[in-house]
């Protein structure tokens, strides 16, 4: 084989390998509240994944930005915690890792083992991943007539289940509710950049997250317009209580008009103003004795 060939077949093998390596599902960052990124806490499961739902069939990015220690909470003994990392870790990583950076040092155990690995672990989270979606479980629609500790219009039932140091939570028609109307204003208010607005309605974690945003866009020169949100669908993820603290993890895709203009002359650079789009999301929201639901983590949607 030729040297330019040989470079050729490289060069696909590594966008190959990089494309693998980005998780299913991923998105661009938008300007829509929250910036395409998950981050926040979740009490002692930040660290954990929700459950699967019809909403989420793939499950939820994991938290990338976090002030919970690490240490300090997680999933169940014995459970590594996920690093973000598209294949985790173990057996697939490390030979894909040794084969990608072995060609780039100019040797390695060449181009076909490279696609092998590459195409078998790609398969295989397809296939978790269709397994995942058959087990969501739960309708994707059920009315307020299911009782007081059902789900409310919009809103099914997702699968988490208990988990160490925490109480199982039912989560009535009125808290979902109370979910769906966060979803509304907090995107509202990101768009008008309403700090006080933002500020009653998320934990100071969340808001130090969209203050910083807010504060970029700004020195940037630009603004981001965020209207028309509307709940599409949603489920339940998860819900427990934690001592004098309730926590909620729900499933929404929702729609919204999501672009970003030019503070000085209203120019639109980023997003089409004439269109809606669709984002599935995890929001978790908390309460203190019995107070408010404040948001205080997102999750994107696999």
């Amino acid at each position: 084989m030729s040297p330019s060939l040989r470079r050729s077949f490289h060069a696909a093998a590594l966008a190959l390998s990089l494309a693998a390596l980005a998780p299913l599902g991923s998105t661009a960052v938008d300007a829509k509240a929250g910036g395409g990124f998950s981050f926040g806490s979740r009490g002692a499961r930040t660290f954990s994944s929700p459950g699967f739902t019809r909403t989420a069939p793939g499950g939820a990015a994991p938290i990338q930005r976090s002030e919970t220690p690490q240490g300090g909470f997680g999933g169940a003994p014995g459970v590594a915690l996920s690093r973000g990392f598209g294949f985790g870790s173990g057996l697939a990583a490390g030979l894909l890792g040794a084969g990608l950076f072995g060609l780039l040092g100019g040797h390695g155990f060449g181009l076909f083992p490279l696609l092998l690995i590459g195409g078998l672990v790609w398969f295989a989270l397809r296939a978790f991943r269709g397994r995942a979606a058959g087990l969501a479980g739960g309708p994707m629609f059920r009315t307020a007539a299911a009782g007081p500790a059902g789900p409310a219009p919009g809103f099914g039932s997702g699968g988490g289940g208990p988990r160490p140091g925490t109480v199982p939570l039912a989560v009535t028609p009125a808290d979902f509710d109370a979910f769906e109307a966060a979803l509304v204003d907090i995107q509202t208010a990101y768009g008008r950049e309403d700090a006080p607005a933002l500020g009653r309605l998320t934990t100071p974690e969340v808001f130090r997250t969209f203050d910083t945003d807010l504060r970029a866009n700004a020195t940037r020169g630009v603004h981001n317009e965020v209207t028309e949100p509307r709940l599409l669908q949603g489920d339940l993820a998860e819900a427990w209580r934690e001592g004098v603290t309730d926590y909620a993890t729900v499933a929404m895709r929702f729609s919204l008009r999501d672009v970003t203009v030019e503070r000085g002359s209203g120019r639109v650079v980023g997003g089409d103003p004439s269109r809606p789009t669709e984002s599935t999301e995890l929001w978790t929201f908390r309460r203190d004795r019995g107070g408010p639901w404040l948001l205080s983590a997102i999750q994107q949607g696999r």
